[in-house]
Parts: structure tokens; sequence; C-alpha cells
């Protein structure tokens, strides 16, 4: 049987932007809502975690899947992520796929996170929820969950859940571990809108995965292949290593203290590659999913995709990398594995 917890009612973001972040537009500060209903329903291997706006409180709201990386069934280690996204108006369903670091095996995880989304979705039809609207769904995945999440696009149908309209991968793979890949991605959805977003320097998982979604996914046209670089300014490093999506918040704890979450509370920072990188390029591409806006900031190599901010003393970091569809550049540039 389901199990559901109310774990509570948390604020959103401080009152002012984090330093770094842009007051407005995407990955801005511009919140609809301020603050979050956490529910817990995530005890099983297929359970979930549900996040609602409120203050004010939606009759409906958009929804965005967020899967979780191998071992990250602590929603805490992208807290701040999810506070962003239910922020500017979400309904995020956080789908476990794992029992533990053991099990179950990888090719069971796209099953598992898609019981865990039918059973989010249903309830949100019920009591006082905030009513899902099942259309304009975007499906986000760091690490192991961007290779659920491409899966889930492909056969989506059999899985019964929402078709994806927009999907951003972020640094996908799989390490050692084959379960849950896919030879080929031609089966996404053709009017998709995906993103693919790398570390230069993600020694876990490579880009070797993602650039096989790229390459493959070719009934998909609007897809990008994105690739975050480090930068210095000779005081302050911007690192592009696999842990950048992490954002750990303890609002979110399930107390679980297994290697990965660990490892978030070591390593996770927040700073630009969050705010114009992860969450600038997300909140762009569901926005232009659901109403054509931003769709400059999401797609094209143009310089409002690629811009990452500031210095403090005024001087651009370093911007992403993007390659579009059948690039002479990108078949070059992407050999590593």
């Amino acid at each position: 049987m389901l199990v559901l917890t109310f774990r509570g009612l948390y604020a959103l973001a401080q009152g002012t932007p984090y330093p770094g972040q842009s007051a407005t537009g995407p990955g801005g500060a511009d919140y609809r809502h301020y603050a979050v209903a956490f529910y817990d329903a995530g005890k099983r291997a297929d359970g979930f975690w549900l996040f609602e706006p409120a203050d004010p409180k939606p009759d409906s709201a958009p929804v965005v899947v967020f899967l979780h990386g191998y071992g990250a069934y602590n929603p805490m280690v992208y807290g701040k992520w999810i506070k962003h996204l239910v922020g500017k108006g979400n309904v995020v369903i956080y789908p476990r796929y794992q029992k533990n670091l053991l099990t179950p095996s990888p090719d069971r995880f796209p099953a598992n996170a898609a019981k865990g989304i039918r059973d989010a979705l249903a309830l949100l039809q019920t009591g006082e929820h905030v009513r899902p609207i099942m259309e304009g769904v975007g499906y986000f995945g760091h690490s192991y969950g961007g290779v659920i999440a491409a899966s889930l696009g492909v056969h989506w149908a059999q899985h019964r859940i929402p078709k994806p309209a927009a999907m951003l991968l972020a640094q996908p793979g799989t390490g050692p571990l084959k379960g849950a890949r896919l030879q080929s991605y031609a089966g996404l959805p053709p009017d998709l809108k995906l993103l693919i977003v790398v570390g230069e320097d993600d020694y876990v998982v490579g880009y070797e995965f993602g650039k096989r979604v790229f390459e493959t996914a070719v009934h998909t046209p609007h897809r990008n292949f994105i690739m975050h670089r480090r930068d210095t300014n000779g005081q302050r490093w911007i690192q592009a290593s696999h842990a950048e999506p992490y954002c750990y918040d303890l609002d979110f704890d399930t107390q679980v203290r297994n290697y990965t979450a660990l490892r978030v509370l070591q390593v996770g920072r927040l700073d630009e590659v969050d705010f114009y990188c992860y969450w600038k390029l997300g909140d762009a591409l569901l926005e232009y999913s659901r109403t054509g806006r931003y769709g400059d900031v999401a797609f094209g190599n143009t310089p409002a995709q690629r811009y990452m901010g500031k210095w403090p003393d005024g001087q651009p970091i370093r911007p992403l990398s993007v390659f579009l569809p059948k690039s002479a550049e990108a078949s070059s540039l992407l050999t590593r594995p």
C-alpha cells in the first residue's frame, strides 16, 4: 500500500537572489511561489517524493519529473534545484528507482521510476493536492537518471506515463554498468525538445552516453549537445565535474547516508554553474516547450544560451560550448569516451 507522509511546508528561497544568480529570467530569482509542500512516499524501491508549490497555492501546475543519479534516493541531494523549479511554478515528482546501492538490477530502474510517476500523478488528482497539468511535462535526469529519462522518453507509452515535451539530460551515463541503456534513441518523440549537458571534467561517466543519445536521436531535430567547461579568475574555480548538478538542501533530508549522500555533503555547492547552466537551461527548455518563449536561451548556440555569468570584476565566465545536429565541429570534438 502507498504510505504518504506530509513532511512539511518549507520556504523556497531567500528574499534576494543568491550571490551570482540573476534577478529575473531563466535561472533567475523571480519566483511565483514562496513555499513548497514536501510529501514522502519514497520508502519502496518504486516510490516517490512529491513537491508542490504553495504561498500562493495554485489549483493546478505543470509537472517536472526529476530522475536522480545512482544512489541519490535522498531528495536533499538536488534540494535547491527542486526548490527553484517549484518556485517557478512546477510540481516536481522525484521517483525512487533503487532499494539500495545493490538492488534492484539496473535493467529494472525505468520500470520502477515509471511506477513512481504513475502513482504520484494519481495522488495529485486527489484531496487537496495541486492538480497536475498533463501537457508540457518535463523530464530532468542527472547521471543514471539521465539514462532512465532517455529510456522512458522512448517507451513512455508502454510505461503509461505522460509523453515528454522537454528533456534535460545532465551528465547522463552509467559508468561501468549497462542496464537501462538502449542501442538507439531514434524512438524519442519527434516533437521533443532535448538538451544534453556534459561536463568537461566528468570522469565518473564521461560523455559517451550523452553522445550516443545526441547522435542516434535522429528523428528528434530539436536537440543540442552542450559542454560545460572549467574556468578560473585566479581566486576561485568554476568546476566542470560530475558533481556540478548537486545543490543539497537539508529541508528535504530523509537521513539516508550512503556513499552518494555523503559525497554530496562534501562536494555539493551552489554557484554560477547551477544558475546559468542547469537552472537557466532547464527553465528555458520548459518555457519554450510550453509557450514558445526563451527558445534563444534553450537552443541554437546563441550568446544567451552560452552565457555563464560574470566574475566579480565584470569579466565573463567561460561560456558553454554548444553543438548542433549534423555539425562537423561536434563530430570532431566529441571523440573522448
